[in-house]
């Protein structure tokens, strides 16, 4: 049995739906979205949201299809199916319980799109985290079996209004507060489903979203593209883990000046690029507003032993600047640190791109170093000279797939952290790395099955 819904036997609950809503379901049995489609303007067609149950292992599970246009709850008495692309629509606010598991159907791409003016309520506990997943069995779960989660806001990019990657919709806007919901103990699995080559959905992908958005406590294990992205917008984002992801763990393009902070990244060296890969725009590099976040407490950690891959700790380039402040980048097989290209170098030495405060271990070719050395920026002498430093931090048991690890020991503790800004995001923080010794806030409500 290769997946869940291969294995269900569909029923109706008796006495539960009216004749009306039988014939709705009749007629659209058919219909089904096999990939994200556009309408000729470039918006989602609206398609309205179709439910059938069905029965696993005794469970009622609500399968979900079509475009949200009013709100709705999922409650936390059924399970979920997503049945091709999901839409929740300008003006519509889609609840989710504690304790919900939503299943994307392999067969139909199955997708989770919030579009602009849609809001996402999924406000999970620690005892009871929402989770997204694939519809396989547990056992037969790999990267890419579903499409993932994609949220569109009004928040400012430097590309303006944007149509987000596979057809999800437009994003952007001149909204900074715009507020899409939020996302609390949430965990997106399996995710980025491959639509076309170099075209695959992301884990989390935060387009143009706002900083009226609360995200805190998610996590994407094991997705095909990129864990979380942010292409533009002001979102901010705290108690954030990716764990074996395919290519970067955190990725941001477009303008995101937003603030993050308790981040852990673990790659896995089978299929991994970089921890972070940070990008203004490839179009134009002086592009604004320009990628500039603000970042505190963060643990990248690489593969050194399985697998060729698993780059780069931070690369940043093509004109990205912003504050990353007590970091711990270690085991990575290129370098820890890479500001590449002239860009990025300009802001740098103009104080606009500043790493501080941080340690940089263990990296296979250099903790600090520019693989092209295209102008002769030194990462090392500048790293250096903004307190980074060269030590072991004696993690736990950062490489341990099964059972991670990543509270620091007494090489952290010998290096002094920064103190954050005030102004109500960022808690007080007296150590260098995303997790602290009285604080493992990465596990219990998180996962490292690998299938």
């Amino acid at each position: 049995m290769s997946n869940i819904v291969s294995t269900l036997k569909s029923s109706w609950i008796q006495g539960k739906f009216t004749w009306l809503f039988q014939l709705m379901v009749i007629c659209t049995f058919g219909f089904t979205l096999v990939f994200v489609g556009c309408g000729e303007d470039g918006d989602p067609e609206p398609e309205p949201i179709v439910e059938e149950i069905i029965i696993v292992d005794g469970r009622e599970v609500v399968v979900l299809q079509g475009t949200l246009t009013e709100d709705k709850t999922l409650s936390s008495d059924y399970d979920y199916l997503l049945r091709g692309a999901v839409f929740v629509e300008d003006g519509a606010t889609l609840t989710i319980e504690p304790g919900v598991t939503i299943y994307g159907e392999q067969a139909q791409n199955g997708t989770l799109i919030v579009a602009q003016g849609g809001k996402i309520m999924a406000d999970g506990t620690a005892d009871a985290p929402i989770v997204m997943t694939s519809d396989a069995e547990i056992g037969q779960r790999a990267r890419g079996q579903w499409g993932g989660l994609i949220i569109n806001g009004r928040a400012p990019t430097n590309q303006g209004i944007t149509a987000g990657e596979g057809n999800t919709g437009d994003f952007g806007g001149n909204d900074p507060a715009d507020n899409s919901g939020v996302l609390r103990y949430v965990r997106v699995e399996y995710a980025g489903i491959e639509f076309s080559p170099d075209n695959e959905l992301n884990g989390i992908a935060l387009q143009g979203v706002g900083s009226g958005t609360v995200i805190e406590y998610v996590q994407v294990h094991m997705n095909q593209d990129d864990g979380i992205e942010m292409f533009g917008g002001t979102v901010n984002l705290k108690y954030a883990l990716v764990t074996g992801a395919r290519d970067d763990s955190f990725d941001w393009t477009d303008g995101w000046t937003g603030k993050g902070q308790f981040w852990v990244a673990q790659q896995y060296g089978d299929e991994a690029d970089n921890g972070f890969e940070n990008d203004n725009s490839s179009k134009n590099n002086e592009a604004t507003p320009r990628s500039a976040p603000t970042i505190f407490n963060v643990t990248l950690v690489g593969d050194p032993a399985d697998g060729s891959k698993s780059d780069n700790g931070m690369l940043i380039r093509e004109g990205a600047a912003g504050m990353y402040v007590n970091f711990i980048v270690t085991g990575f097989r290129e370098v820890g640190l890479d500001v590449n290209n002239e860009s990025s170098h300009k802001q740098a030495n103009e104080g606009n791109l500043i790493v501080k405060n941080s340690i940089f271990f263990d990296n296979g070719k250099a903790n600090f170093g520019d693989e092209k050395d295209d102008d002769g920026f030194d990462e090392a002498a500048w790293a250096k000279g903004l307190d980074n430093y060269e030590k072991d931090p004696n993690l736990v048991a950062p490489f341990n797939k099964d059972n991670p690890n990543f509270t620091p020991g007494a090489g952290a503790a010998s290096v002094s952290a920064a103190s954050p800004p005030s102004g109500g995001f960022f808690e007080t923080a007296n150590f260098i790395g995303g997790v602290s010794s009285s604080n493992n806030w990465t596990t219990g409500w998180t996962t490292s099955a690998r299938n």
